[in-house]
Order: structure tokens, then sequence, then C-alpha cells
């Protein structure tokens, strides 16, 4: 575990802890729309006063720096522990894609906290949301409206010396362990040359999993830790990857700390966490 890791010893939850929980998730959730809305008024200026390239590789850095300091305040006020160490291993390493599983929406927040540099590929709709996505159009994330182009932008990237974060089912998790995954993270690959690089993303709750209520509470402290998995030489057959990297997740994650998936319509008021799976069963609630 690295010094990012909280250790902490569950209470029961009474009405006192479910008021702090409330205000803590609050607070975090509050606390990352700030920080994006300064990012970005900050980004738009910056944006035509820069650079291509001063502005990508500062943007980058900025991004990176505000998502490690805000995981650092989630862990010191103890709503979650991070144990993200595992990435730091792919410091100064050759170009090549990042390809994690997807189970929730600080998913990306995560590895981008841990690599400087990294380029993200990112739906238009928030690129082109003026409060959102000018700090990701400094950083030069790359749109995914238009295949031919998006696969260009990702390939002169990684070409670039970079390295590229894409989730290979390309949304949120949809089945437990992985959802069906897209051919794009092979393609771009076989484009670019670059091996892909698979990581394991746990995590012990439901909250901001597929179907989860943004403003629902969860149970703290959330846990989230990462390990770096297989790491695959860029395919020939695209279709044949594909099929390749799926079966290597649903094996590799089959036994892994993952919450049961939502049902239809949401989350309860406070959704259990999963316990930590063991040998002899599957994630069950506690």
């Amino acid at each position: 575990m690295n010094d990012d890791v909280i250790s902490h010893a569950p209470d029961a939850p009474g009405r006192p802890r479910q008021v702090w929980d409330a205000l803590r998730v609050y607070f975090g959730l509050g606390l990352l729309g700030v920080v994006g809305l300064l990012w970005s008024l900050l980004a738009v200026p910056l944006y035509y006063l820069l650079p291509r390239r001063t502005g990508l590789t500062f943007g980058r850095w900025l991004i990176h720096t505000a998502f490690r300091w805000y995981l650092r305040t989630l862990s010191v006020i103890g709503a979650c522990r991070f144990d993200l160490s595992a990435l730091d291993a792919l410091h100064g390493q050759p170009p090549m894609i990042v390809a994690p599983n997807h189970p929730s929406l600080i998913d990306a927040v995560l590895v981008i906290s841990r690599l400087p540099g990294v380029a993200c590929i990112m739906k238009a709709d928030i690129l082109d949301n003026p409060s959102l996505g000018a700090g990701a159009r400094l950083a030069r994330y790359i749109r995914n409206d238009a295949l031919r182009n998006m696969i260009h932008l990702a390939v002169a990237d990684l070409h670039a010396g970079h390295h590229l974060l894409l989730f290979p089912e390309g949304t949120r998790s949809t089945a437990r362990p992985i959802g069906p995954v897209r051919g794009s993270v092979g393609l771009i690959a076989k484009q670019a040359q670059v091996p892909v690089q698979t990581v394991f993303i746990e995590t012990d709750s439901p909250f901001l999993t597929k179907g989860w209520p943004l403003l629902q509470r969860p149970l703290l402290p959330i846990t989230y830790r990462v390990r770096l998995g297989k790491r695959f030489d860029p395919p020939q057959d695209v279709q044949a990857f594909a099929v390749a990297i799926a079966a290597y997740f649903q094996d590799a994650l089959a036994d892994a700390m993952l919450p049961r998936l939502l049902p239809q319509g949401g989350a309860t008021a406070t959704a259990p966490h999963c316990a930590a799976p063991t040998d002899d069963h599957d994630c069950t609630d506690v």
C-alpha cells in the first residue's frame, strides 16, 4: 500500500456517522466541481495564448496534479482509501496504451493522478462543454466523435512519446467483471505499433458505477486498488485481439474486489459495499 492509503476500522453506521458520511460525499463532489470550474476559467485564455506543445504539456501536468491533490484530500477526510502505486512503474516507459477495466466514474481520475502526460480519449460532448471541456481542450485530449480522426490523433499522440488512457469497454462496466470489449484499443495499437498494458481497477463500493444516482450517499470509506496486468504486443488481427483481451480480463478479474451491478432503477439509500472476495465465495453484501 502506498502513502495515499489510510487505515480505518469500520464503525457501526449510526445517525451521526450517516451525517458525517453525507457531508464528506457532498464535499468531495462539490470540491471536484469547483476545481473543474476554476481550471476551466484558467484554461480558456491559455488555450489561445500558449503554443500547442506548451499548452499540451502544461495542461496535462496541471490536470494530473489537480487529480492527485483531489484524491489526497479524499484520503485525508477519510472518504476513500487508495492503493494506486502500481501505476508508478509505468513512469518513463515507452509509448503504450494503458487499458483498464472501468467499474466507476472515477477511474480516469485514478489513472491520470499517477501518470503525468498521459493522453485521454473523451466524449465529444464533454470536450465541447464550455465549463467542463476547456481544460481537456488545453491538454489536447482526444475527442471520440469521428473514428478516423480519433485514431489519427491517438496514433500521433503515441508517436509523440506519450501514453494513452483508453478503456476497452468504452463506457462503465455493464457486466461483471467486465462488459463487452470494443475494437478501438486493438485498432489504435496496431496502427501505432505500441503495446497494450492492461490495468485492473478494483473497488468495494458501487459508488458512481453504472446506474448510480450522482447524489446518492454510499457507505464510507471506499477502497480503490489498482494492479498491473499483462502487457500485450501490438496485434495483427484486431478482432482476435478484442476476443483475447476480453477473455484475459474475464479470467484475471474473476476473484477481484468488485461490487455487484446495480439493479434497474439505481441504488438504495445506503447501498452496501461488496466484501473482498475469497477463494470460496464471490462478492457478498456486508
